[in-house]
């Protein structure tokens, strides 16, 4: 099938990768895309590459417009393996001497993957490229989520090609927004929680200085998934209240268990959060993966974690996930500890110390049970619970 025209003379030449379901720890339960796009114009011009298995594929999709041997030169927004694998491939098929423009750290992020000496032209930020009507402009996005990233922006067509912003793990046959609505601002949220949460405060500036550079945006064309056509201020604004980390009344109860003592505990705390009349969510984490937790987390004012004590550790999952979040640097969160335990049971205090760690506000010191929950045990998991309730229920959301 012929590549898709996403504006006069603009062509999305990326390929889908509807198999994948793991990207370096996050679940990709519905696949992914790795978008490239190809403008016709005076210099036939190749906004980024895809993942290395896939090089064959793009070189494929562009041939049915042209001959990639035509190509002017290459533009990479990203050197990241999945957007720059394919790059020797094309290069080669191109010509070696063609212009690959980057970013200082592109350039030099590049130069550190591949071997190859390429005719690298670094740009500045804000610096412009003509490549005959039309008109490229580079705008640097350090640290969102690469040192080397930056944005290309078509400005007569009023185009951004945002590399890994506004993009979301997603394969299917839709394109565009419209075509998906509700469930891709699902896969956004999660993408944006799991890749560029750590990034909040950089985000809130550089959308602070779109609004100052003015630019207009018809579409907003990611590397991954759909392409914003029908509302393209939409994902922006979502992008602001996410980055802004204004938690909602909610709770997420993240837990394990060995012999349900545990999990007996959870549902109490999750029963105690309800009597406050505060949304809660008991998250299980055999069977909920820590990609979708965090999606859970990214909105929520109370953290509760639960773990058995094991070998006078916490269990390997509830480890695992608290280093997990400690490294996207959620803000604005409560906390709160509980677990069973036989004979030593240091997890509730570890967990606690965690939770301190990543500057979560403690509601409580936690609750420790021995061995199987009696109804006095039962009892203070509720309270534990009533407690967080009414604590999200009176917090003040940060300005």
């Amino acid at each position: 099938m012929k590549p898709l025209e996403i504006a006069k003379g603009i062509f999305d030449v990326g390929v889908t990768d509807w198999n994948i379901r793991d990207f370096h720890g996050y679940s990709t339960d519905m696949g992914t895309s790795y978008n490239a796009f190809l403008i016709l114009d005076d210099k036939i011009t190749l906004i980024d590459t895809v993942k290395k298995e896939f090089a064959d594929q793009l070189l494929h999709n562009i041939s049915q417009i042209v001959d990639p041997a035509r190509i002017d030169m290459v533009i990479s927004n990203h050197t990241e393996m999945d957007h720059s694998g394919a790059l020797p491939r094309v290069m080669h098929k191109i010509g070696e001497d063609k212009p690959l423009y980057c970013s200082k750290m592109g350039q030099k992020n590049l130069s550190l993957h591949f071997s190859q000496k390429w005719n690298y032209q670094a740009v500045e930020n804000g610096e412009t490229l003509p490549i005959g009507k039309r008109t490229l402009q580079f705008l640097e996005t350090r640290m969102l989520h690469w040192p080397d990233s930056m944005f290309t922006y078509l400005a007569e067509d009023k185009i951004l090609f945002s590399s890994d912003a506004f993009g979301q793990h997603y394969a299917g046959p839709e394109k565009f927004d419209d075509q998906l609505d509700a469930q891709i601002m699902h896969q956004a949220k999660k993408y944006y929680a799991n890749i560029l949460l750590l990034y909040a405060a950089k985000t809130l500036k550089l959308l602070e200085k779109v609004t100052e550079l003015k630019l207009e945006f018809k579409m907003i064309c990611p590397d991954h998934g759909i392409l914003w056509r029908k509302d393209p201020a939409r994902i922006i604004k979502a992008y602001a209240e996410w980055s802004a980390q204004k938690p909602g009344r909610k709770a997420v109860v993240i837990y394990d268990t060995m012999w349900q003592s545990t999990e007996k505990m959870a549902d109490a705390v999750v029963q105690g959060i309800k009597e406050q009349g505060v949304e809660v969510k008991p998250l299980h984490l055999r069977r909920n993966h820590r990609s979708d937790i965090m999606t859970e987390v990214l909105d929520a004012k109370a953290v509760v974690v639960g773990s058995p004590t094991l070998n006078n550790c916490l269990f390997p999952t509830i480890s695992d996930f608290l280093t997990y979040m400690k490294g996207l640097k959620p803000r604005h969160k409560i906390a709160a500890a509980f677990g069973s335990y036989g004979w030593s049971g240091e997890a509730v205090k570890m967990i606690s110390t965690e939770l301190e760690a990543m500057d979560f506000a403690l509601v409580d010191p936690g609750v420790r049970i021995q061995y199987v929950p009696d109804q006095a045990g039962i009892d203070a998991c509720l309270a534990l619970g009533r407690k967080i309730g009414a604590a999200v229920s009176a917090a003040e959301t940060p300005a």
